[in-house]
C-alpha cells in the first residue's frame, strides 16, 4: 500500500542560511521560483479519480498518478485513467502487480504470489518493463517516472530499484529524509518522498515552505483523498492546492516527470 507514514507533528530542523545559499548556488527553477512541488498519487484509487483529479483540474495543476495495472481501479475505470493521461497528468510506473515485502511487520495483506520477498530483481525488472508498455498504450508517452510499491527496494536476491535508473527520468524513494538538504545533494533517481496521512492543510503547506527555504523539491505522494486508505481529507488537500495556486510565482507545481527532466537538463553544481 503506502510508502511510509508522515507524522502529523513532524518538526524539521532548518538548515543554516549559509548552507541553503550554497545548495542553491548554480541552480535555478523555471522563472526563478523558489522550489518545485510534485503532487503524486499512488495505487490508482477511486478517491483520486473522484476527488483529487477534479480538484487538480479546478486549480489548473498537473500531477503524477502512479498506476499499477494489476491493482486499483484501472480495470473498471480504464477510460477515466486514459483521460487523466490525455489531460496532461503523468501516468507513472508503480510496477505491474504492486509487489511489496510481505515479510515485514503488518504486511499480512500481501498475497504470497505478489510478495517482493520471494520475487527476484530480474522478475521485478520484467514487471516494470511490461507496466511501461501498458502505460505507453494509455498515454503514448515514452518518458515517465517510477516509485516502488510500499517504498520497498529489496527483492529476494537484493536491491532492485537502482537497476531501473536507465529506464526512468526520475525515481522517488522513501528512505532517509523527507526533503533533500539542497540541490547540490539532489539525486533525481532517489528523490525523498513525503507520504502524508491524516495531516492538515497547514502542515502540508509547511512542508512546501521548507522546500522553498532549501530550494529543493517537495515531493508529495498521496494515497486516499477523502477516502480509501492512508487518507488525507479533501479539505486539507484543497487547502494545499489553493495555497499553491496563490503562490504560483514562488513555487513550480508540475508532474514529477517534468521536474526530473528540468533537473536532468539543468544539473545542479556539486
Amino acid at each position: 500500500m503506502g510508502m511510509f507514514r508522515f507524522a502529523a507533528g513532524l518538526c524539521l530542523a532548518l538548515l543554516p542560511l549559509s548552507a541553503m545559499a550554497d545548495g542553491a548556488q548554480g541552480f535555478a527553477w523555471p522563472e526563478g521560483r523558489r522550489a518545485a512541488v510534485s503532487l503524486a498519487y499512488d495505487d490508482a484509487l477511486a478517491s483520486q479519480l473522484d476527488n483529487a483529479v477534479p480538484a487538480l483540474d479546478r486549480h489548473g495543476f498537473k500531477a503524477t498518478f502512479y498506476v499499477p495495472p494489476g491493482q486499483g481501479t484501472l480495470a473498471e475505470r480504464l477510460e477515466e485513467w486514459r483521460a487523466v493521461g490525455r489531460n496532461g497528468h503523468e501516468l507513472g510506473n508503480h510496477s505491474l502487480f504492486h509487489q511489496c515485502d510481505g515479510s515485514r511487520p503488518g504486511r499480512e495483506w500481501v498475497p504470497p504470489h505478489r510478495d517482493l520477498h520471494t520475487t527476484t530483481a530480474a522478475q521485478m525488472r520484467d514487471q516494470v518493463l511490461v507496466a511501461n508498455t501498458f502505460l505507453r498504450a494509455l498515454d503514448g508517452r515514452q518518458e515517465r517516472t517510477f516509485t516502488s510499491p510500499c517504498g520497498d527496494r529489496t527483492a529476494a536476491d537484493g536491491e532492485y530499484v537502482d537497476g531501473l535508473r536507465e529506464l526512468f527520468v526520475g525515481i522517488k524513494v522513501s528512505q532517509g529524509a523527507h526533503l533533500a538538504a539542497s540541490m547540490a545533494d539532489f539525486d533525481r533517481h532517489a528523490v525523498p518522498v513525503i507520504a502524508p496521512e491524516g495531516v492538515s492543510g497547514r502542515e502540508l503547506i509547511a512542508m512546501v515552505e521548507e522546500a522553498g527555504r532549501r530550494g529543493t523539491v517537495a515531493a508529495f505522494t498521496f494515497h486516499g483523498i477523502g477516502g480509501d486508505y492512508m487518507s488525507v481529507s479533501t479539505q486539507a488537500h484543497e487547502e494545499l492546492l489553493a495555497w499553491l495556486a496563490a503562490h504560483r510565482d514562488e513555487y513550480w507545481t508540475a508532474p514529477f516527470v517534468d521536474i526530473a527532466r528540468w533537473v536532468r537538463d539543468h544539473p545542479p553544481q556539486r
